[in-house]
């Protein structure tokens, strides 16, 4: 599987270190992994399970927290919260390069940020935790002995997995406030609970109050047999296989066009509410997913487009994509295509052109600016060829719009 490696900045400024697995043939779903506790983005575990999830068609992206790895910054200043919020910067590169992710996974305290970052990061459909605690504040047990030395003199050398690390007063402060049980009520997500009942880093009654406190849908697999770290390949090959036959239900992914029986012309838009604020929407398309949200002077929140925003976007790009294949098929020297739309509420008594004449009318503005060697002749053909684009035949027909509830 192609890996490519490249850097993003994370919440405090700091060059974060990042791998995106990709599979070899088209991308079903963009997921998310965050790493336990002082391991890396190369740790086996994270990357079998990313590896192996590849393998079936989904893009995983994996990075080293703060100070870890190859990323830049302290590890001693980071916290859990600065891990959360790295968690949100990730997903927001991954918004801005390819795809918002669909799926969350964690493991070990990895998990339990996944699903304290799980309500910033709307697009994300679904979320798996691996052997993660119910409570951050479980990782003070991995350096018990230096609590009190940390806390007296507000940082201590501890020694985790062989490794030698600084602990701030501050991360134990941090981890103290997370009240991770609220954020798992409120989840709105489907959540898939991996844990081993041997596990003697992390117990399994940490599974059992993260399961007892998600809402539905939320679903248990027991990795019977396997160690916290998944370190027999294995036990990483099976979790990924589970992780992509459940998460299938939830993220809508197909193996191909082909199996689907969908036409891309005919695939649906399916738009649901985040409920992070009032009226944000995540707004998915196939493979791909983006916001919807009104401006603050509307009541929204402006995290997204506004609804005529996105009508307007699909006009300008539906008339830029009809004058290229014009242009191409009459190899005119067409360089590029600008469509700047804006739409308005006018009076039908001022519109001498329309069919109305009482009430308001909705008028959009249409600017087209093309480059290149054009000539008079040409400039004119693609105007009117600007008018044959689809979306715009259909806005100035007749359109029926067919609404029911589902049972």
């Amino acid at each position: 599987m192609p890996t490519e490696r490249f850097q993003f900045q994370g919440s405090e400024g700091q060059q974060l270190a990042a791998a995106l697995d990709t599979p070899d043939g088209p991308v079903r779903a963009y997921a998310l992994f965050a790493h336990c506790f002082t391991c890396g983005k190369d740790v086996l575990a994270a990357k079998r399970i990313a590896v192996a999830l590849a393998a079936k068609g989904l893009a995983v992206l994996r990075f080293d927290f703060t100070g870890l790895g190859s990323s830049e910054g302290d590890f001693a200043n980071s916290t859990f919260s600065s891990n959360v919020a790295d968690l949100v910067r990730a997903a927001d590169h991954l918004r801005e390069a390819y795809a918002a992710p669909a799926l969350l996974i964690g493991h070990s305290l990895g998990g339990a940020a996944v699903l304290a970052a799980a309500h910033q990061i709307a697009e994300a459909r679904a979320v798996v935790t691996i052997g993660a605690p119910s409570d951050p504040a479980h990782v003070t047990g991995l350096f018990a002995g230096e609590v009190e030395k940390i806390r007296e003199d507000g940082e201590a050398g501890v020694s985790l997995a062989g490794r030698p690390f600084t602990i701030k007063r501050a991360f134990l402060d941090d981890i103290a406030e997370h009240n991770l049980m609220e954020h798992v009520t409120k989840l709105r997500k489907a959540l898939l609970i991996m844990h081993a009942p041997t596990d003697d880093t992390v117990g399994i009654d940490n599974a059992t109050r993260i399961f007892v406190a998600a809402k539905h849908p939320k679903s248990f697999v027991s990795l019977s047999g396997a160690d916290h770290l998944l370190s027999d390949r294995r036990d990483s090959d099976y979790v990924a296989d589970v992780i992509v036959a459940w998460a299938s239900r939830y993220l809508d992914v197909r193996k191909s066009d082909e199996s689907s029986g969908e036409s891309d012309a005919n695939r649906e838009v399916v738009v649901r509410e985040t409920r992070n604020g009032k009226f944000q929407q995540a707004v998915t398309v196939g493979p791909h997913q983006l916001l919807a949200d009104e401006p603050r002077a509307s009541g929204g929140d402006d995290t997204g487009l506004a609804p005529y925003d996105l009508l307007l976007a699909g006009l300008g790009a539906c008339t830029s994509m009809t004058m290229r294949l014009y242009a191409d098929r009459k190899s005119l020297p067409l360089e590029r295509t600008t469509v700047t739309l804006r739409h308005s509420k006018i009076h039908a008594e001022d519109c001498d052109e329309c069919e109305t004449r009482t009430g308001m009318l909705d008028q959009i503005e249409r600017v087209i600016t093309m480059e290149g060697p054009l000539d008079a002749e040409q400039r004119k053909r693609l105007m009117e060829i600007a008018d044959k684009c689809p979306v715009h035949r259909t806005l100035s027909s007749e359109v029926r719009i067919l609404s029911r509830a589902t049972d």
